[in-house]
């Protein structure tokens, strides 16, 4: 997908906007986050306090039970231990308006095999009857199926539904009166349900929405006016302890847990009677009993209070004693909980001012950035147009210098110099872009000949030497014949990587060249010797000079020796039949000019001129000035006929111009031969030398036939 950049104008809204709303968001973020820093504050003090004030209201509450039974044991129906009477009373004291509500009762005398009055049935039973103030019950010795129907419902109960009564009365281990009969006026214990007790579905649809049901068992001995234990009373009790759970509210629901880490109360009824442990909170419940007994109250926060998809809750929490043992207390903890949203249901409006108000500076942050960008883009789109407007260079007009910004007035000034040299630039720039892409094309060539070149030479070295390894020749002779192509055939590769090392170098520019006086004889005759067999492999006519005198000149002698072999054994190559010219003439020498003087660097000093001219196939002129470039061949492909890695003559122009001389070269055009003329400065003693010419003929006679691959040879005659 193509990006398009933005316009200027966009780009001066965008950036306005984008210095300004980080700052508003910023702002924003920052008073957020102390609001809802105020907010939790607020909430962990009031869940703390509402915890505190629903553990004196419990505590107040289990108060009031206690000091009514001790009212009840007084009465004389309790006292002359009439069950009627008891009945009578206990109907009237669960129908009295109290701050808690008994839901049922159970009286047991000491060593009776049933309860004397029990109006406690299942939860089952709740579900399919409605349960009456005091139900039928045992009486004395009766079976509960032959109770005394008194005070019943308009629909009487199934004996089957009589069997659901419950009892709710501790066991003897848990009450000291059952134990020993001791006579204890104080003896008054509280109990929680216990585990798996749940609320029936008659007392869960009974219960207020903003009210927490909290249910307990009490216990109390009667005695008679002797100081003897005539009866145990016990009473399932419910508080209701006031809660709300809408939002903003930081009352709180009601959570009690009971001296066992038994949950006596919570806001989701299947939790009620379980222990803390099973819940997910259970370590932080555990630490909060354990600061409930040290008598702290603070608050804690808990996570998937409800269940697994629960997030935050807030909860304050407090304890209140109960009286659960012999002149001992126990201290129960009671929560008060709220969902963390609820806390923080105040940071919906202070999000909302904050909405508006951002919305008011973002809109005028937006006028002024139109303003703005518009006064300063409509400038620079007249320039825009300017430059569109130019189709031809040569009729440029004037830059629109109108505005009131000097700085946007001095761009259409700079804008139209640049135009003005781009056209001086464009043709430049295009003769070197496809310079560059033909160099791309002429590396790329060149590693493939330079692989080709390397790869051929290496596989004779291979072949030969494993020939003579494995003995598979016939005779010494033979496999001296390929110990000898072997190193023919490493002199080569080693002179291929000597070139590509030399034009490293070059390009590095770490060269360097020893200069010193040679005799040019000696050179010319050196190289001579070393091309004496390829002329006679090609049957080829060498013309050379007659040198009398000796001709100095200041070279590095084996940079000048490699320049001279590349520049013959191109001849040789490239000339499959005719003759081979070598000339050399100095500035004194009377000769016709050759076509390329003009085109070479020639020395101030006295000089030496060196001409080679073959009759092989010749050169497009308009090929010549690519061949000394380096990686250039005009034939590049690797299935060329001729080989090499096109780096001879690029080495021998860089070689010549460090010795201060010049190479140049010249041909009519294709099969009309090629003429390589080198320029090198001379040192002059006394006179000039005297340049004859001698023709060398090759004699039929001295052509050696090969014999087991060896290659035919031809001698030279002065």
């Amino acid at each position: 997908m193509t990006h398009h950049p933005r316009s200027f104008r966009r780009n001066l809204l965008l950036r306005i906007l984008a210095f300004s709303l980080p700052i508003l968001f910023i702002g924003q973020a920052i008073v957020l986050r102390k609001a809802r820093t105020s907010l939790l504050t607020t909430a962990r003090q009031n869940l703390t306090s509402s915890a505190i004030r629903k553990a004196e209201e419990l505590e107040t509450g289990i108060q009031s039970v206690e000091a009514t039974l001790d009212l009840l044991a007084q009465t004389e129906a309790f006292q002359t231990g009439d069950v009627d009477a008891i009945r009578d009373l206990l109907d009237r004291f669960t129908q009295d308006t109290t701050p808690y509500t008994i839901n049922c009762v159970e009286l047991k005398a000491p060593k009776a095999q049933a309860s004397a009055i029990n109006t406690c049935v299942s939860d089952l039973a709740n579900i399919l009857t409605p349960t009456p103030a005091i139900a039928p019950s045992v009486l004395g010795n009766t079976t509960q199926n032959e109770s005394t129907a008194t005070n019943t419902p308009e629909k009487p109960r199934t004996p089957s539904e009589s069997t659901l009564i419950r009892s709710i009365l501790p066991g003897a281990k848990q009450v000291p009166w059952l134990q020993d009969g001791s006579v204890n006026n104080a003896d008054f214990y509280v109990f929680s349900p216990g585990l798996g007790s749940t609320l029936a579905a008659t007392e869960l649809a009974q219960t207020p929405e903003d009210r927490a049901l909290v249910k307990f068992i009490v216990a109390s001995p009667i005695y008679s006016e002797t100081n003897e234990l005539i009866y145990t009373l016990a009473m399932e009790v419910h508080l209701f302890q006031l809660q709300d759970a809408t939002p903003q509210s930081l009352v709180g629901e009601t959570v009690v847990i009971d001296q066992n880490q038994v949950i006596v109360t919570h806001p989701d009824i299947s939790q009620v009677g379980k222990n803390i442990s099973e819940l997910r909170d259970a370590d932080k419940l555990s630490n909060v009993i354990g600061d409930v007994k040290a008598g702290k109250s603070e608050f804690v926060h808990l996570f998937r209070f409800l269940n697994e998809q629960d997030g935050q809750w807030l909860a304050g929490y407090s304890g209140f004693e109960v009286p659960v043992s012999p002149k001992q207390n126990k201290v129960w903890t009671v929560l008060a909980v709220t969902p963390l949203e609820r806390a923080l249901y105040g940071l919906t409006a202070i999000r909302q001012i904050l909405f508006t108000l951002n919305s008011g500076l973002l809109i005028a942050s937006i006028v002024l950035a139109l303003y703005v960008s518009r006064s300063l883009s409509l400038p620079i789109e007249r320039l825009i147009r300017y430059t569109q407007d130019v189709d031809d260079l040569s009729e440029l007009k004037a830059a629109p210098r109108g505005s009131s910004i000097w700085e946007l007035n001095y761009l259409g000034t700079v804008i139209e110099r640049m135009l003005r040299r781009l056209e001086e630039n464009s043709t430049e720039l295009r003769r070197a872009w496809q310079d560059a892409q033909a160099a791309n094309q002429l590396k790329n060539e060149f590693l493939a000949n330079t692989s080709h070149e390397l790869r051929t030479p290496l596989n004779g070295i291979i072949g030969s030497i494993h020939l003579v390894r494995d003995e598979l020749c016939d005779s010494r002779e033979e496999e001296m014949d390929f110990l000898e192509q072997a190193n023919k055939a490493a002199l080569h590769l080693l002179s291929v990587i000597e070139d590509i090392l030399n034009i490293a170098k070059i390009e590095a520019g770490t060269l360097d060249v020893n200069i010193a006086p040679i005799d040019l004889r000696h050179v010319l005759q050196d190289v001579l010797e070393i091309e004496r067999s390829q002329l006679q492999a090609k049957g080829l006519q060498l013309i050379r000079p007659e040198l009398t005198e000796p001709i100095t000149v200041p070279v590095d002698h084996s940079r000048f020796k490699q320049v001279l072999l590349n520049v013959l054994s191109n001849a040789i190559k490239f000339t499959d039949e005719g003759t081979i010219a070598l000339t050399v003439s100095t500035d004194e020498s009377i000769e016709e000019p050759t076509p390329d003087s003009g085109e070479l660097y020639l020395p101030s000093e006295p000089w030496v001129k060196i001409t080679i001219q073959d009759s092989g196939i010749g050169i497009n002129p308009k090929h010549l000035s690519k061949l000394f470039k380096p990686f250039v061949m005009i034939d590049g492909s690797h299935t060329r006929p001729y080989e090499g890695t096109g780096l001879g003559l690029a080495i021998s122009q860089n070689f010549m111009r460090l010795m201060q001389g010049d190479i140049g070269i010249y041909s009519p055009g294709i099969g009309q031969g090629t003429t390589v003329t080198i320029v090198v400065p001379r040192l002059v003693k006394s006179k000039t030398a005297d340049v004859t010419e001698t023709v060398v003929q090759p004699l039929a006679n001295d052509v050696v036939s090969a014999e087991n691959g060896q290659t035919a040879a031809m001698t030279f005659r002065q």
